[in-house]
């Protein structure tokens, strides 16, 4: 069974272009939030939701989840949690970002709970509760990311300072993992210490550290709340073994035109591909302009000297190579391999999904699953495969 969902995405596609199009599994997204949930153990299992959940969509999104079990969800920003407080308005947003000075109205027009990233965030939100105004944050802890986050010696300083006003009482600490992808690395386990050291000055508080990756890692990173994002949708969150979590998004392409080229010949922008026989090119309706990064190309692309040989699409069953170089709009693929005649204009070929996983597609343009999935352009046709009863 199938549905449409209307997004917070402008649709350009016209009916019955249909050039590229991304089937999203809402099963196997609800199914990977509650594999992640059991993994969570006694700990809530928030759900993650920035950049439009992750390319999907959010409204579709964040109704599944919801009807799965989350009632926590992230956003980055206050403008995402304002649309994400319109489709769910009995749940708990945090933003990620923080509030900076003139946001401030956003947090308790709709109801958002600020993730206070800095010394300087901290004086906006303070001057924000100072007039009687009640709304909760969190404290975010730098424990070794260096990215975001109070010090840790000074979130201990906070939580030991008896002059701080008695309306700031943070519901929850925040940290986050720079290395739990890679499970034996010892920044993990410094970074656990850290952040224990702080949840314990702050008289065991609630906290959150693991993300996907982090959950993995096992219950001492859990806490009380846990914040799944790429595991979600489908992408492997721990480096160098099986990926557990079901296929979300499938993308693919229809083919233009099937053509044949000669031996000697070239192929897209720069001939940087030379065919050693006859070749039989399929040539796909997709390419940089929807998120099919130009660096799928391979060693194809100009600059890249390591010898890889680029992505492949599934077609009719098989694995088909591609070819050349991804232009704006077209992506080229050998299906020389297949029976003659079994490849026509018209036909679809998936260039990531069910049948390709979308972590070996990001391997083979140099990038993680992440930015293909945030990526994704505005002209595909979106189809979304409603929850099973």
């Amino acid at each position: 069974m199938s549905t449409h969902h209307t997004s917070s995405r402008p649709t350009l596609p016209v009916a019955g272009e249909d050039h590229a199009r991304l089937t999203i599994d809402l099963s196997a997204l609800a199914d990977n939030w509650r594999a992640m949930a059991r993994r969570s153990g006694a700990a809530r299992t928030a759900a993650v939701l920035k950049a439009d959940a992750y390319g999907i969509g959010l409204e579709p999104a964040a109704k599944t989840f919801h009807h799965a079990g989350a009632r926590d969800f992230f956003v980055a920003t206050p403008a995402e949690g304002a649309a994400l407080r319109s489709v769910l308005p009995d749940v708990r947003i945090y933003v990620l970002s923080g509030m900076w000075a003139g946001s401030e109205r956003l947090f308790f027009e709709f109801d958002l709970v600020p993730v206070i990233v800095s010394e300087e965030q901290l004086v906006v939100f303070m001057a924000a509760i100072a007039d009687g105004g009640e709304l909760p944050c969190i404290l975010h802890v730098d424990t070794g990311m260096n990215r975001l986050g109070l010090r840790v010696e000074d979130a201990l300083a906070l939580a030991s300072d008896t002059s701080r006003p008695a309306s700031f009482a943070p519901l929850m600490l925040l940290s986050h993992l720079a290395c739990g992808d890679d499970p034996g690395h010892p920044l993990n386990r410094q970074q656990l210490q850290r952040f224990r050291s702080v949840v314990t000055a702050f008289d065991d508080i609630d906290a959150t550290l693991a993300n996907s990756a982090g959950i993995f890692l096992g219950e001492d990173y859990h806490f009380t709340l846990t914040r799944p994002g790429i595991a979600l949708y489908g992408g492997a969150a721990v480096n160098d073994v099986p990926n557990p979590m079901k296929p979300v998004v499938t993308a693919e392409a229809r083919i233009l035109q099937v053509r044949e080229a000669k031996a000697g010949e070239s192929v897209s922008y720069g001939a940087s591909q030379v065919f050693t026989r006859d070749t039989r090119i399929a040539v796909a309706a997709i390419g940089y302009a929807d998120g099919y990064m130009r660096s799928l190309s391979g060693s194809g692309v100009p600059l890249r000297k390591a010898n890889i040989p680029g992505a492949s699409g599934v077609l009719h069953g098989r694995t088909v190579p591609l070819i050349g170089r991804v232009t704006m709009d077209l992506t080229h693929f050998d299906v020389t391999d297949l029976p003659a005649g079994s490849v026509r204009a018209g036909d679809f070929i998936e260039v990531f999904g069910r049948h390709m996983p979308i972590q070996d597609v990001a391997l083979a343009g140099g990038t993680i699953d992440y930015e293909l999935l945030t990526s994704l352009g505005r002209r595909y046709e979106r189809r979304y495969e409603a929850v099973k009863k």
